[in-house]
């Protein structure tokens, strides 16, 4: 048999003819194909019987065009992505040129000044006269005169500085004037957010990214300078002159404030010049400094409470691609003045990874964040009818609502009561401006029953637990700390109705993932906490409870990155400008250390990679044989809406709730520090369930067994090594339980990557939420089969995660794993060729 599928007029071949569809036939054909593209035998017969029109086509022809449809849309999709990769490695082949250009005139730099140096040290045989204090003096004079002439403020005296600006920028982006190396961690390829080098040696902290965007020059400039659009911290950004240059360029005067990141630190602020100009090869520049009274330039007082940084020659030089976007690279040179914080939080001001992580990848981030968004089509919308931008900007109200309350700035209505040197510090805000988004605004709800915000806030120290751990197990874990009258006190600032949205169920409480950002940095999702909330017209009906939470640094492997769980309730009906009340904690690494152990290790059968034959736990090492000790700051900030005749009251109880908080924190964190961790012996596995190099044997035995051929290629008689093949094994393989409602009990390192979950979290994920409606029907058909005969496959699909992303398996293969009774213990299934749609 020959087949021809040219446009889809072609069918099969049968006694040397070709059967050619009619146009009203391919119209048919494809209308089923885009309903269903795998139809079964049953529903291509039914096509027959509904459309006259094929039904001199025979079945199996049928079936032959569909398969040559999906051929050619797999072909179309795969020369889509192939041109996509090809752009990408085009643009970055052309970074790593300029890079390799860089670095060979680096090298060449040091080369002169090596040969420079042994010219002109002195033989110390000889006896010389000392005039190296004057050449010095003298020297260091000259060389500030010709390079730091003095300024003022006219035009022509901002244009000088903007100039030289300008210029010191160029040679930190492109040139050797700082010597960048590769940011842990940040491989460059056309998968990358870019390329990622940080400053070694030099003065201040700097990070330095190079990209290639979707978008044109112009908008990717506009993007990048409205900072508190991208950047968290941002806290305002006030432009406070703007001159127009000669070349079409613009000089603009701004001062910036930094929200401080923990209440253990103070804000800082920035008097910047900004200048904006065209080089001659169409290039656009954005380019920032500090403007310092050494420079006799336009000056601004210190601002109270506030800490004065300097901003070294920074900014964006962005350049046109071929076939449209844009190469940007982009610097970013700071002096924070680490010395105006305590001595344990001085690595946050100090190490160029924590710059690089959340100032200059969070400006690529949202670039492409933006490019993303701007290349979906308008239905691409949430299950709650919720654009992409929409959801960024609900994120950003969290966040910025996080930010505040930790900060507290007196100008925007905060106030301290009772010891500002406690513990738990409690503030007060009464200001319109900060009520005006709850309960009050609600002209046809219930009547108002707050007129003040209070919140509680308090940092602690962590050792040696990531926060990326920590972090996921407070949000999947939310009843080991939050206690439910309390959730349901935060809820009562705003209104609470019933909501009809269909969500999915996950480790006690209901979640419906919302959107994730470029690269999973950052997703949000609602939460709903079943029946905790009252109804004011009858405190004895449970009303359900809605929080919108936002969670980002979950990435373990991630260098410097800041961990949050930021949440607040919301009104079932979840309007645009839904009253925000942010909650939640805040974790930043310290030390630069960087952990090596999985981002799935927990408690239980995760920890069987550890164990020795001996049974004894091996301790996590860094790649010099070290014990890995990181620290981490936690900052935990709760807000209340309450009436202002029982503020006394709620502070008290919002003081001891935070301190309970704490102390749960604490045993929590106690528990997944890799030292107890590693201190424990054997598993902690749940009850009724096998030791886990066991359940690998059987797994593996069982396989074999049915199939005839073995799962693992290079399988050992030894338990630990087939266990630890079984989990580093690429494709996804997951057990699940042989009850009426199968739930999973274990996964390897694949199967948690593609759920997106952890081994404690598992078992809260039934088999049958996984697969989308069609996937749900083909399990109904193929399980009575593989329970019958022991095995079974399934046809390629969809399959969603438990953060709901949909993920795409080629096949699946499911056989029950037998124990040593030959009983049944579960199903394992393998997801083969599995990825992220």
């Amino acid at each position: 048999m020959e087949m021809s599928y040219k446009d889809g007029k072609m069918g099969c071949m049968d006694n040397g003819k070709y059967v050619r569809y009619t146009p009203e036939q391919v119209e048919a054909l494809e209308r089923l194909y885009h309903d269903c593209p795998k139809p079964s035998s049953i529903r291509r017969q039914q096509l027959i019987r509904e459309c006259p029109i094929l039904s001199n086509i025979e079945p199996k022809q049928i079936k032959v065009w569909f398969q040559n449809r999906r051929c050619r849309e797999k072909q179309r999709k795969e020369a889509s992505r192939l041109q996509a990769v090809n752009r990408k490695l085009t643009a970055m082949n052309k970074l790593l040129m300029e890079e390799n250009d860089r670095l060979q005139k680096q090298v060449s730099q040091l080369v002169h000044e090596n040969s420079y140096f042994r010219q002109h040290t002195p033989n110390p045989s000889l006896p010389a006269k000392d005039t190296s204090c004057e050449s010095v003096v003298t020297g260091g004079q000259h060389q500030l005169a010709s390079h730091n002439p003095p300024r003022d403020a006219s035009p022509a005296g901002l244009l000088s500085i903007a100039e030289e600006t300008l210029a010191e920028f160029l040679s930190k982006a492109t040139g050797t004037a700082v010597e960048w190396v590769q940011m842990p961690g940040m491989k460059p390829g056309p998968d990358s957010i870019g390329i990622i080098a940080i400053s070694h040696g030099c003065a201040g902290v700097a990070a330095r990214a190079c990209g290639l965007v979707g978008l044109e020059p112009t908008r990717v400039a506009e993007i990048v300078k409205d900072r508190p659009s991208w950047l968290r911290e941002c806290r305002a950004v006030d432009v406070m002159n703007v001159l127009p240059t000669a070349n079409g360029g613009t000089i603009e005067l701004l001062y910036m404030q930094l929200y401080a990141p923990t209440t253990l630190a103070p804000p800082r602020d920035f008097w910047l010049l900004r200048y904006t100009s065209v080089l001659e090869d169409g290039s656009l520049v954005v380019c920032e400094r500090s403007l310092k009274s050494t420079q006799n330039g336009p000056s601004m007082p210190p601002v109270q409470h506030f800490v004065r940084a300097e901003m070294l020659p920074s900014g964006y030089l962005i350049r046109p691609c071929d076939g449209g976007g844009s190469i940007i690279h982009i610097v970013d040179h700071m002096d924070l003045e680490a010395c105006s914080v305590p001595e344990v939080l001085r690595p946050l001001y100090e190490s160029p990874k924590v710059l690089a992580q959340k100032t200059t990848m969070a400006a690529l981030r949202q670039l492409k964040q933006i490019t993303q968004e701007s290349s979906q089509t308008n239905s691409s919308v949430n299950g709650w009818g919720r654009r992409p931008a929409a959801l960024r900007a609900l994120s950003q109200r969290l966040s910025r609502g996080f930010n505040e309350a930790v900060n507290g700035f007196t100008d925007e209505g905060w106030s301290v009561i009772g010891d500002s040197m406690d513990d738990v510090i409690i503030t007060v805000n009464s200001s319109p401006d900060k009520l005006m988004g709850l309960n009050l605004t609600f002209s046809n709800g219930f009547a108002p029953v707050s007129n003040v915000v209070l919140c509680a806030k308090a940092s602690m120290l962590l050792q040696n637990v990531p926060p990326a751990i920590l972090l996921r197990f407070l949000r999947e874990h939310r009843s080991e700390w939050a206690d439910n009258n309390i959730d349901a006190y935060l809820a009562a600032a705003v209104k609470v109705g019933p909501c009809s949205a269909r969500v999915g169920g996950f480790g006690g409480q209901v979640i419906l993932p919302l959107a994730h950002t470029v690269e999973h940095e950052e997703f949000m999702e609602v939460i709903k906490l079943e029946g905790l909330g009252h109804s004011p017209e009858d405190a004895i009906v449970p009303k359900d409870i809605f929080l919108l939470q936002l969670c980002s640094g979950m990435d373990e492997n991630a260098v410097g990155t800041c961990a949050e769980l930021i949440f607040a309730p919301i009104d079932a009906s979840f309007a645009d400008d839904a009253p925000l009340l942010p909650s939640g904690f805040r974790i930043i690494p310290l030390d630069s250390t960087k952990e090596v152990s999985s981002p799935n290790r927990t408690l239980d059968l995760a920890s069987a990679l550890e164990i020795g034959s001996a049974g004894t736990a091996k301790a996590s090492t860094d790649q010099s044989g070290n014990s890995t000790c990181a620290r981490s700051v936690m900052t935990i900030a709760f807000e209340f809406g309450v009436e202002s005749h029982i503020q006394e009251h709620v502070a008290s109880m919002a003081r001891q709730y935070v301190r309970g908080i704490i102390s749960s924190v604490q045993r929590v964190a106690l528990a997944l520090s890799p030292s107890h961790i590693s201190s424990q012996v054997g598993l902690r596995t749940p009850l009724g369930t096998p030791e886990a190099q066991t359940l690998a044997r059987w797994i593996c035995q069982s396989y074999r067994s049915y199939m005839g051929v073995e799962l693992l290629k290079s399988n050992s008689d030894g338990n630990e090594s087939i266990l630890k093949n079984l989990w580093h094994y690429t494709d996804a393989i997951i057990c699940c339980s042989m009850k009426a409602m199968p739930v999973f009990t274990f996964a390897n390192q694949a199967g948690l990557d593609m759920l997106e979950t952890t081994l404690v979290s598992l078992q809260d994920i039934s088999l049958e939420k996984i697969f989308d409606d069609n996937g749900r029907k083909i399990l109904c058909s193929e399980f009575p089969q593989i329970m019958q005969q022991g095995f079974g496959s399934l046809q390629g699909g969809i399959c969603i995660s438990s953060m709901g992303r949909p993920v795409s398996y080629e096949r699946a293969v499911a056989w029950k794993v037998l124990n040593e009774e030959e009983n049944a213990h579960c199903i394992c299934f393998v997801f083969i060729n599995w990825s992220f749609v």
